[in-house]
């Protein structure tokens, strides 16, 4: 069940990484960072260190909030005798804001267009620190699996490490294949990114259904106690 939850963890950050905002935010700073480096090698490090900046971001908050739940007593009882009744309510909501049933705005703690100003002044060494500030604006969707679905799914599994790990690698594979195929110069980004949306739009729908069904179950098996 353990792996099941890293691999739930992986798709989770599979899909934050090629969902529209996320995608596009990933892009604009890869190219920008590539496009003022001129070694094709020096390119493709600087947007791994990009990557490994957002995709760390992910792993520390999602590390302390489960830290957090976990290590106090009360908290840590109460999500282990309520934990399936709480999932329940829970996926059917977040299955709901990625089939675009309901929407919300979230907070943005940094600026998305001061960011991609800043990207094209990125270097080597601050293509880190630009991963950072863009992993911490969270757009809808992002923030629906984030905080909905992978900080739930790793107090489940009391793993404070591991499956938040498994989202980060999640998140990084997709962006560090375009750092990649910017680096070598690749013509054919815009048909591969429009290709890459009809794929997200899909999986993001099947995932919030699947979402929506096993929330069903979890209400009916844990709440009503049916069966």
């Amino acid at each position: 069940m353990f792996w099941l939850g890293a691999l739930s963890a992986f798709w989770l950050g599979l899909l934050t990484a090629i969902s529209p905002c996320p995608l596009a935010t990933n892009i604009a700073a890869i190219s920008f960072i590539g496009r003022k480096i001129g070694s094709p090698r020096r390119a493709f490090f600087s947007g791994a260190a990009y990557t490994i900046g957002r995709s760390l971001t992910y792993i520390v908050i999602a590390a302390v909030l489960v830290a957090g739940l976990t290590a106090v007593p009360q908290a840590s009882w109460f999500l282990q005798k309520y934990m399936n009744q709480f999932l329940g309510p829970l996926l059917i909501i977040v299955g709901m804001f990625l089939l675009e049933l309901i929407r919300f705005t979230p907070p943005a703690l940094v600026s998305n267009k001061r960011m991609e100003k800043q990207a094209e002044k990125s270097g080597l060494m601050s293509s880190g620190f630009l991963g950072i500030m863009f992993a911490l604006s969270f757009c809808p969707v992002s923030a629906a699996l984030f905080f909905g679905s992978l900080v739930p799914l790793s107090v489940k599994h009391d793993s404070v490490f591991i499956l938040p790990l498994f989202y980060g690698i999640g998140t990084g594979l997709p962006v560090l294949a375009f750092a990649l195929a910017i680096a070598l110069g690749a013509k054919s980004l815009t048909q591969v990114f429009n290709r890459l949306g009809r794929v997200e739009l899909w999986a993001r729908r099947g995932t919030g259904m699947i979402f929506i069904l096993i929330g069903i179950y979890f209400c009916l098996r844990f709440i009503f106690v049916l069966f």
